[in-house]
Formats: structure tokens, sequence, C-alpha cells
């Protein structure tokens, strides 16, 4: 494994936080934060949490979190994990996950990829990876998260028929993840028609996309489930 394909690129940080939000990180990350140094290798990730979910969903980079708010507050038998290394947003769902009072969240405050390494295998149902950063310059393309060392890790953590969904509104790095998507064997693309490129109807929308509504070209979702182990 590379050098490049284990160290993160981007902000941890950015306007200082108040006094609050530094409270709900050293308070709340306590509670819910995970260790992936602290979990054995073949970890179950439903053992985080009490009581056991029927299911765990994980959100790859959730910015502000309020995607991953909204589906645990819709989903309370569902266990959802989040990871996302820049702080100012862990606190901001920390905030929602105080004043919703979400019991069904655990949070990593770092990378997302010692935490796959950590994982059993088919213990996740579903992955989000939402927006995540393009690194437009080609320079920097390597830098890109969805790419083939992550799908083998989201590959051997997601359960058969896991649900694997993705969503960008740069078109460069659209076409980018379904030519990975489409190299990998492991997993199969969904899409049937042009509404299959649209957000999903049980998926609200996101800061991000919000943002795009008036100017843009718009997001893209791409939605691929993982092939059952020992398919032909």
């Amino acid at each position: 494994m590379s050098e490049i394909e284990t160290r993160f690129h981007g902000r941890r940080r950015g306007r200082p936080l108040r006094a609050g939000r530094q409270r709900l990180l050293a308070d709340g990350l306590g509670l819910l934060g995970i260790d992936p140094a602290a979990l054995p290798v073949g970890s179950d990730p439903a053992a985080l949490f009490d009581p056991r979910p029927r299911a765990v969903w994980l959100e790859i980079g959730f910015g502000t979190g309020e995607h991953l708010a909204w589906q645990a507050a819709r989903n309370p038998y569902i266990g959802l994990i989040g990871a996302e290394p820049f702080l100012n947003g862990v606190a901001r769902l920390l905030a929602a996950v105080e004043a919703e009072g979400l019991a069904n969240v655990r949070v990593l405050a770092d990378d997302v990829r010692p935490l796959l390494n950590r994982l059993g295998e088919a213990t996740l149902e579903r992955v989000f990876v939402l927006f995540p950063d393009p690194w437009p310059k080609r320079r920097h393309r390597a830098r890109r998260l969805v790419a083939r060392p992550l799908l083998d890790r989201l590959a051997r953590t997601l359960a058969d028929d896991g649900r694997l969904l993705l969503a960008s509104d740069d078109s460069d790095y659209v076409a980018w993840m379904l030519r990975h998507l489409l190299d990998h064997p492991d997993f199969a693309w969904t899409a049937r028609g042009p509404a299959d490129w649209r957000r999903p109807a049980d998926q609200p929308p996101t800061h991000y996309e919000e943002k795009n509504l008036y100017g843009g070209p718009g997001a893209t979702w791409i939605e691929a489930r993982r092939k059952p182990r020992g398919a032909a």
C-alpha cells in the first residue's frame, strides 16, 4: 500500500470554534467517538452501538453532518457511522445529535481508511460518499478518494448486495468515479435510465447540492451494489 493511498489530504480545522462547540467535541467524541487503533482486526461495527442495530451504514466525509443526522433520525434501528476529518463539521454534527437526541450515531473524527482496515468482512449494509473533494488539478488527481484502493476496502466490508451511493457536482470527477466503479469486479452499477442519475427518493438534498441549484451543472448520483460473493 503506497503512502499516497493512506495519507489524508485536506483541511482539519476552519475558523476557531466557540466554547460550546469545543465542549461538544470534547464531550461528544468522548461518548460517541471511534478510535480505530483500539479495535481488533475483523471488528463488527454493530458492537459499537447499544442497543445493537439491525444494520450499520457508513458515511465517508459527512461535511457538516446534515445528511447523516437526517438518516439517523429516520432510521432509528440502523447504526450510523460518520467519518470526517474536518473538526468544524464534526462539531456541527455533534450539535445536531445532541439537539435531536440521536442515540444511533458514532463518529470518527479522522480519515476513514484506518477504520475500514479494522472492520470485518461484509459488516456494512450501506455506504455514502457524497460530494467528496474532486481535486480538479491534474497533478492532484492521485488524491481523489473514490478510486481502486477505497473501492477494494468497500468491496470487502460491504455485505452482499450492499448499497454504495456516490454523488458529485464535478463532471470530470463523476466520469472518474464511474470509470473506477465499472472497472471494479465486485460492484454492479444499477442505473437503467436518465432518472437514475438524479438524487434517489430516500435521500435529502445536501448543503453542497443546494448551493448548486441556481448555477453550475448540478449533481450527479451514482448507485452501485456489491455483487454476491462467489457469483460467476
